[in-house]
């Protein structure tokens, strides 16, 4: 209770639904609006403006139709028609049927709220059977605490502080894999009835599949009760069946979606986004991301101060090549260090009966083998955001409290050592769920910093002020709401008070490039030339492809007469952005009187 009740609490709504659109108009329920309608495609019309475009995925022709005019920002565009690259699952298991029984729609914080608060107690369920079963031992006071474990030290409170689209089929997808984790536990449990539990799990999995397609190689899982039935010689057709068909049926359905949908089995829509990067040759997973997102999702601590909320965002090292950046990802080995104690989880089957002994050891691996291959694809994606440790921590999470079992029942006729490893995993757990609090109010802070630009954008200045201060409120460390304050306050003709700003920003986050660059922006409309320089070219020490700090840094040198200094940065501020209209109005101005 007091788990789901901090859900239903910390969920907050994020960016798209933060501007105050109709629910009916978010995006998932236009897709259903699509599908009530009879098309695969968006209940939403195309623009002719876009639709006329040569190249409607250039970020730079494209960008009126993503602002908050047009609301388009990620959707894909194909064959003239909208349609949504985010998994179709949550819109047929919730969305559509919440409609249809209700006649209202669902906001995006709302599901995201059903989903993991279903996936939280799918896996207390789950720890309360194999409690039961196996560790009678262990008192209830450390069953409880492992629940607390499993619903506040696994990321998901984190998810919940901006539920936003990208959070829905990430949610939808940890909820679908915890239910399979469940039914694979009752097919190994239930011989007899292992058919009707793996058809089950398997019907769980495919559609989390249909949410994230990136869980595809984690279906493995659904063979461990089947390998379980050959090695105690029962018939394994019939298991094989079970866990095989449901997934594969689903999984044909979708290739059949993507099919009609963008003309290619393996097509989900992400190529064809409008996004402020061209996506269409983007390469979306490669072995050159790996060490890199390993050290950002395990390894990288959060950055501590004495201000709350004390957690701040990692410090990332240089980006390999295409990589897209990193959004408040944390290395959990360091930073939920509860996590280590699933090297204990063998313990579990230690010293036991044969049949338990196989029970609980392959089980164990199927958890295990879900970890390692979900958090082995993640790592070789082009990107590192904190959402996307909800595909793999909360599994490693449920190892962690099986080690914590484990150690119980290993230490349960020697109290005194028993009492100084609960004191150890106590401040582990304590240490992990403050961690995953804190970091819940650091994005907090920065939706309100998300939203406030949105707000600027749109002119709504004063409102975006606001907003921005309340999330300095929050998180007085929050380098993106120090940087889009001092771009509000510089617009108002508050220059002094946004230089002030930006300064902080990049006192808080010395290779905040943006900020250095607005930096430099604000000093040299003060007439604080060589100040402003110094800013820019640090700006492009950090981000050495930042076309607007190339643009800046050539009008600044222009200021100091060093035409040809200048032109060299106004021609590499083109040759990044071709179509920078205000680099070719520079350039064009500098070679008519040089």
């Amino acid at each position: 209770m007091l788990v789901v009740g901090l859900y239903a609490y910390v969920a907050h709504s994020g960016f798209f639904e933060s501007l105050g659109l109709n629910p009916a108009d978010t995006y998932y329920n236009l897709l259903v609006r699509g599908f009530r309608a009879g098309q695969l495609s968006l209940r939403k019309d195309v623009p002719p403006g876009l639709a006329r475009l040569a190249d409607p995925y250039d970020p730079v022709a494209n960008a009126l139709y993503r602002s908050e005019s047009y609301r388009m920002h990620d959707l894909s565009y194909y064959n003239g028609r909208l349609y949504l690259y985010f998994g179709v699952t949550p819109a047929l298991i919730l969305f559509w049927p919440y409609v249809v029984l209700t006649g209202h729609y669902l906001s995006h914080k709302q599901a995201v709220a059903i989903f993991c608060v279903i996936g939280f107690l799918a896996s207390a369920g789950l720890l309360r059977a194999l409690w039961r079963r196996y560790f009678a031992e262990v008192s209830p006071a450390v069953v409880v605490a492992c629940v607390l474990a499993l619903g506040l030290a696994t990321g998901v409170p984190v998810l919940l502080a901006r539920a936003d689209v990208y959070e829905v089929p990430i949610s939808c997808g940890y909820m679908l894999t915890m239910l399979a984790l469940a039914a694979i536990w009752r097919a190994l449990q239930e011989p007899a009835r292992s058919g009707r539990w793996l058809a089950v799990a398997s019907v769980a999995y495919g559609l989390a599949v249909g949410a994230r397609p990136s869980l595809l190689l984690g279906a493995v899982i659904l063979l461990v009760p089947v390998i379980q039935s050959k090695r105690e010689k029962r018939p394994v057709w019939m298991p094989l069946l079970a866990a095989a068909g449901p997934v594969v049926f689903i999984g044909l359905g979708l290739m059949l979606y993507n099919v009609l949908r963008f003309d290619s089995p393996f097509e989900f829509g992400a190529r064809y986004q409008l996004a402020t990067t061209r996506q269409v040759a983007r390469q979306f997973f490669g072995w050159h991301y790996l060490w890199f997102n390993f050290r950002a999702f395990f390894l990288a601590p959060a950055h501590w101060n004495t201000h709350f909320p004390f957690a701040h965002d990692i410090v990332v090292p240089p980006l390999p090549p295409g990589h897209g950046g990193v959004e408040k990802s944390f290395g959990i080995l360091t930073n939920v260090p509860l996590v280590w104690l699933a090297l204990a989880a063998p313990l579990a089957w230690r010293s036991r009966p044969t049949e338990a002994h196989a029970v609980l050891r392959g089980f164990l691996a199927a958890a295990a083998a879900l970890f390692g291959i979900c958090a082995l694809t993640i790592c070789f994606h082009d990107s590192a955001n904190v959402r996307y440790e909800v595909e793999f921590l909360p599994t490693l999470l449920v190892l962690a409290v099986v080690g914590i079992l484990g150690l119980e029942r290993r230490l349960a006729d020697r109290p005194g050592w028993r009492r100084a490893v609960r004191w150890g995993w106590g401040l582990l757990l304590g240490f992990s769920v403050a961690f995953n609090l804190l970091a819940t109010v650091a994005c907090y802070a920065d939706a309100d910093s998300n939203l406030g630009l949105a707000l600027a954008k749109a002119g709504r200045m004063p409102e975006a002020i606001a907003l921005y201060e309340r999330a300095l409120q929050l998180d007085p460390d929050c380098a993106p709401a120090h940087n889009n304050l001092g771009i509000a306050l510089l617009r108002s003709g508050r220059v002094q008070e946004a230089i002030g700003h930006f300064a902080q920003a990049v006192q808080i986050k010395p290779a905040y490039a943006e900020a250095h660059n607005n930096l430099g922006a604000a000093l040299a409309r003060q007439g604080k030339v060589e100040e402003a320089i110094g800013q820019f070219e640090q700006a492009l020490k950090i981000m050495p492809d930042y076309a607007e700090a190339h643009n800046n840094l050539g009008s600044a040198l222009w200021q100091t007469g060093k035409m040809p200094e200048a032109i060299e940065h106004y021609e590499q501020a083109l040759r990044i952005k071709p179509d920078f209209a205000e680099a070719q109005n520079n350039l064009a101005r500098l070679r008519a009187v040089h």
